[in-house]
C-alpha cells in the first residue's frame, strides 16, 4: 500500500503540466466581468419599490416608517418599514413579506429641503413613533471610477480574448501551424510541412489508379533524378492537376507522393487562403511560395483548389468576392509569373474542374491534368484486397465476386463497404466476416437502413410487389437493359422496395441501350397500371430519372429527328450563370413535344412487353410476396435465361479478299 501511494517525480511533473494545461484565461475574464456587474448592481438582496412623496407622507402619519436614509446629492430616499407593519404592504411585493430592507425608495426634486420636511413630519408624531432620519452625501468614489474605466476595461478584455483565440486558430502558433501566434502573423501561410516519419502512405497502399499513379510516380522521379530528364534539354513540369469524382483517391495519391518523395512536401487546402480580412489570401500565397522556394526542390499540394480557383467574374450570387479573385491572381502570378519557381512542383486536386479559371488551367501552370476516374473491375478487386487486410475474412469470401457486384463504386465507397461488413458481422456475433455480410453492407449503403418496424398494409405490399416485379421483368426481357441481381420487398431508406441492377460498364451508350434502360425504369409504373388500373405515387424517382434521360437524348445527344444533330450541352459550366437559354421558345416547344412522344413510345413498348408476359410477371410478384427477397436464379426459372443482345460478328475475311485481289492481278 505504501508503495502504491508514493508519487514518482515524473508523476508530479505530469500533474503540474496537466494543471498548467487546464488553466484558461477565459475563466479569469469571465470572473472579472461578473465581479464588476455584481459590484454595480448588487443590492444586498433587497428589492425596494418606488413610491411618490405624497405616499411617504401618508406612511409617516400612519407611523409605519422605521427609518429613512436620504442621499442629498442624489435626491433619493430609502425607507425601511417597521417589521410589525410590513403585512400592510404585502400586495406591493407580490403577496410576500420582504425580509431585506430598504423596502421603498422615492425621488424628489433639487428644491427639496430635507431637514424642513422631515422635521415637520416628525414633530407631528408621538414620541414613540418618531422616525430615524439619516441625511448624507454619497461620495460615490468607486462608482465614478467604474463609470469612467468600466467600458475601456471591457473593450480591452474583449480585444485580448478575441484575438488570443484568433491568433491560435488563424495565425498558426504551434507545430504544423507554420507561424508563431499573433495577429500580425495572420497573413502567414498555414501550409503544413509533411515529415517523412509521419506519413505512412506509399504507392503500395494506393490500389488501382494505374494511369494516374504512373503519372504521379514520374513526378516524384523528376525530383529524385532531375538530370535524367534535363540532360536532353527537357524541363520538369511545373504542376499537375488531379481531376476526378469524389472519393476516387486524389488526396490519397497526394499522401503517397509525400510518403515516397524524399523532398519537402507542403500541403494546404484551398479554403485556407480565403479569410474575412482583405489581403490575407494573397499574403498567404506569397508566404507559401516563399517557404517553398527556400526548401526547393519540393512539392506543394493544394487540396480542393476550386475553393480559390473559381473562374473570375463568375462567382455564385449577385456580388463578386474580390478577396477570392485577388487570391487567385496572386496564385497565378506565383505559379508562372515574372519570377521563376525552379524546383517547386504544384499538385492540386479538385472534383469541379469545369468551374476553374482558364488561366489556371493553361500549360505552364498545370502542365498535366491527371484524370482519376471511378475504378474498373480489376481496380475494384485491388482496392478490396487493400481494405480487407485488417479484417478477419472467411475463407469462402470471393473478392472477384464482390468487385463484380459493386460497379460504379469509388475507392471511398469500397472502404465503407468493408467497414460496414465488419460492423454487420460483429452485430451478429460472428467470428469472421463472410460474403453475406459484404452483400448486406452493399444493400445498406445503396438502399439505406432496413426498416424492420415499418408497417405496410396488404394493399401497399401487393402494389409494391407488382411494381418491383415490373422492373425485374422488363429488365430481364430487354437485351440492352442491365441484368437484374436481386429484388427486395423490404423497405430501405425512403423506398418501400428495391430492384438491384448490375450496370454494364459501357463507355458508349447507343440509342437502343438508352431506350431499354428507360423501359426498365418505367416498368414499375406500367405494372401498377396493368394490375390496379391506375397509377400510384411510388414511381416518383423512376419518373424523375426517366424524364432526365429523355431530355438528355433530345437536348444533348442529338437523338431526335426533329431537333437533329444539335447539342445544347455546356461542358464549361459558364452557361449556368446566364439567365437566357441558347435556343428559342419555338425550339423549346419542339423539344418538349419530342420528349413527350419519346416517353409515350417507351410506355407503349413496356406495356406491350408486360402484357405479353403477364403470366410470368404475376408469378414473380407472387414469389416476391412469399419470400420478400428473390434473386436472378428465381427469375430465370420463370422467364428463362436473360435475353442478351445479338452481336453481328460476321466480318469479312481480309486474308481471302487479299488473296482474291492477287489472283485477279495475275
Amino acid at each position: 500500500m505504501a508503495d502504491d501511494m508514493k508519487m514518482r517525480p515524473g508523476d508530479r511533473n505530469s500533474s503540474r503540466r496537466t494543471m498548467r494545461m487546464r488553466f484558461n484565461f477565459s475563466w479569469f475574464y469571465l470572473i472579472l466581468i461578473l465581479g464588476i456587474v455584481w459590484m454595480l448592481f448588487s443590492q444586498g438582496g433587497a428589492n425596494p419599490q418606488k413610491i411618490e412623496w405624497d405616499e411617504v407622507k401618508t406612511m409617516f402619519v400612519a407611523g409605519d416608517i422605521k427609518e429613512i436614509n436620504y442621499v442629498r446629492n442624489d435626491y433619493r430616499g430609502e425607507i425601511s418599514v417597521k417589521p410589525d407593519r410590513l403585512s400592510k404592504y404585502a400586495d406591493r411585493f407580490g403577496g410576500k413579506v420582504p425580509s431585506a430592507s430598504p423596502h421603498f425608495t422615492f425621488l424628489v426634486s433639487d428644491k427639496f429641503d430635507a431637514e424642513k420636511e422631515f422635521g415637520e413630519l416628525n414633530l407631528s408624531l408621538p414620541e414613540d413613533d418618531k422616525v430615524k432620519i439619516v441625511v448624507e452625501n454619497d461620495s460615490r468614489v468607486w462608482g465614478r471610477v467604474l463609470e469612467w474605466i468600466l467600458f475601456p476595461i471591457l473593450l480591452i478584455v474583449m480585444w485580448i480574448w478575441m484575438f488570443r483565440g484568433f491568433s491560435r486558430n488563424v495565425g498558426g502558433g504551434g507545430p504544423g501551424g507554420g507561424v508563431g501566434g499573433g495577429i500580425f502573423n495572420v497573413g502567414k501561410s498555414t501550409g503544413k510541412l509533411a515529415d517523412k516519419e509521419k506519413v505512412n502512405v506509399t504507392f503500395k497502399d494506393v490500389a488501382g489508379l494505374y494511369g494516374a499513379k504512373e503519372e504521379v510516380m514520374e513526378i516524384v522521379d523528376f525530383l529524385k533524378n532531375p538530370k535524367k530528364y534535363t540532360a536532353l534539354g527537357g524541363k520538369i513540369p511545373k504542376g499537375a492537376l488531379l481531376v476526378g469524382p469524389p472519393g476516387t483517391g486524389k488526396t490519397l495519391l497526394a499522401k503517397a507522393v509525400a510518403g515516397e518523395a524524399n523532398v519537402p512536401f507542403f500541403s494546404i487546402s484551398g479554403s485556407d487562403f480565403v479569410e474575412m480580412f482583405v489581403g490575407v489570401g494573397a499574403s498567404r500565397v506569397r508566404d507559401l511560395f516563399r517557404q517553398a522556394k527556400e526548401k526547393a526542390p519540393c512539392i506543394v499540394f493544394i487540396d480542393e483548389i476550386d475553393a480559390v480557383g473559381r473562374a473570375r467574374g463568375k462567382n455564385v450570387g449577385f456580388s463578386s468576392n474580390d478577396e477570392r479573385e485577388n487570391t487567385l491572381n496572386q496564385l497565378l502570378t506565383e505559379m508562372d509569373g515574372f519570377d521563376t519557381n525552379s524546383g517547386v512542383i504544384i499538385l492540386a486536386a479538385t472534383n469541379r474542374a469545369d468551374i476553374l479559371d482558364k488561366a489556371l488551367m493553361r500549360a505552364g501552370r498545370f502542365d498535366r491534368q491527371i484524370h482519376v476516374d471511378l475504378p474498373e473491375l480489376k481496380e475494384r478487386e485491388d482496392i478490396f484486397n487493400v481494405h480487407i487486410r485488417g479484417l478477419k475474412i472467411s475463407p469462402e469470401f470471393d473478392v472477384k465476386f464482390m468487385a463484380q457486384h459493386t460497379p460504379g463504386f469509388s475507392g471511398a465507397d469500397i472502404a465503407n463497404v468493408c467497414n460496414e461488413a465488419a460492423l454487420t458481422a460483429a452485430r451478429k456475433n460472428k467470428k469472421e466476416v463472410d460474403q453475406q455480410d459484404f452483400l448486406d453492407a452493399v444493400d445498406r449503403i445503396v438502399g439505406g437502413l432496413e426498416k424492420k418496424g415499418s408497417i405496410m398494409t396488404q394493399a401497399e405490399k401487393r402494389t409494391t410487389a407488382y411494381h418491383e416485379a415490373g422492373h425485374a421483368t422488363v429488365g430481364w426481357l430487354l437485351p440492352y437493359s442491365d441484368p437484374v441481381f436481386k429484388v427486395s420487398l423490404i423497405p430501405r431508406g425512403e423506398a418501400l422496395g428495391l430492384t438491384w441492377f448490375l450496370p454494364d460498364e459501357r463507355k458508349i451508350l447507343s440509342k437502343s441501350v438508352l431506350m431499354d434502360k428507360m423501359c426498365a425504369l418505367i416498368g414499375g409504373r406500367v405494372a401498377e397500371e396493368i394490375i390496379n388500373g391506375e397509377p400510384a405515387t411510388g414511381a416518383l424517382n423512376d419518373l424523375e430519372r426517366l424524364t432526365r434521360m429523355a431530355y438528355s437524348m433530345v437536348q444533348y445527344y442529338g437523338m431526335s429527328e426533329k431537333i437533329g444533330e444539335i447539342s445544347f450541352y455546356d461542358s464549361t459550366g459558364a452557361r449556368g450563370y446566364e439567365f437566357t437559354k441558347p435556343y428559342s421558345e419555338k425550339t423549346a416547344e419542339i423539344m418538349d413535344k419530342e420528349v413527350k412522344d419519346l416517353i409515350q413510345q417507351i410506355h407503349d413498348k413496356t406495356l406491350k412487353l408486360l402484357q405479353d408476359h403477364k403470366e410470368g410477371f404475376v408469378q414473380i410478384a407472387q414469389i416476391l410476396l412469399e419470400k420478400e427477397v428473390i434473386f436472378a436464379d428465381d427469375i430465370e426459372k420463370i422467364l428463362g435465361p436473360k435475353v442478351k443482345p445479338q452481336v453481328d460478328d460476321s466480318f469479312p475475311d481480309e486474308t481471302e479478299e487479299v488473296n482474291q485481289m492477287k489472283e485477279g492481278d495475275e
